[in-house]
């Protein structure tokens, strides 16, 4: 049995125009055609796409996923490990500056009553403030 575009879009829960995407992209393999000139897709491709999905969620880019599907197809699981640990300290670099972010925020909306005239605004005075470089 193999997937037409569309009965493997609806079984990997994702768009047609996704998955043609994939396929100029190298993540996915064009499929052989049938004599009907169709794409015909091997059962496992649905499992690529949900693969591919499910590393998007996590953070990684296309490229990497490209790379984490050739290490899958017989790769070392060392390799696998370090592009997840470099990923896992992008993740922590972006939380560690959504939490200064965050920080920066509540003192500026605590500073401002949200009553009266925007001259003055603690909030609008620290957007237009110069950074200090420490």
């Amino acid at each position: 049995m193999t997937y037409s575009i569309g009965q493997l879009a609806k079984a990997a829960d994702t768009g047609v125009e996704t998955i043609r995407f994939y396929e100029r992209r190298g993540l996915m393999p064009e499929p052989p055609r049938a004599s009907s000139g169709y794409r015909r897709y091997p059962l496992d491709a649905a499992d690529r796409l949900r693969f591919i999905r499910r590393a998007k969620r996590l953070g990684f880019t296309l490229d990497e996923i490209t790379t984490l599907l050739g290490l899958q197809s017989g790769g070392e699981r060392a390799k696998v490990k370090v592009i997840a640990l470099a990923k896992l300290s992008e993740i922590e670099i972006r939380l560690a500056d959504l939490e200064r972010m965050r920080a920066a925020l509540q003192d500026m909306t605590q500073r401002c009553s949200g009553e009266g005239p925007v001259a003055g605004c603690p909030i609008i005075e620290t957007l237009t403030e110069e950074e200090q470089l420490s």
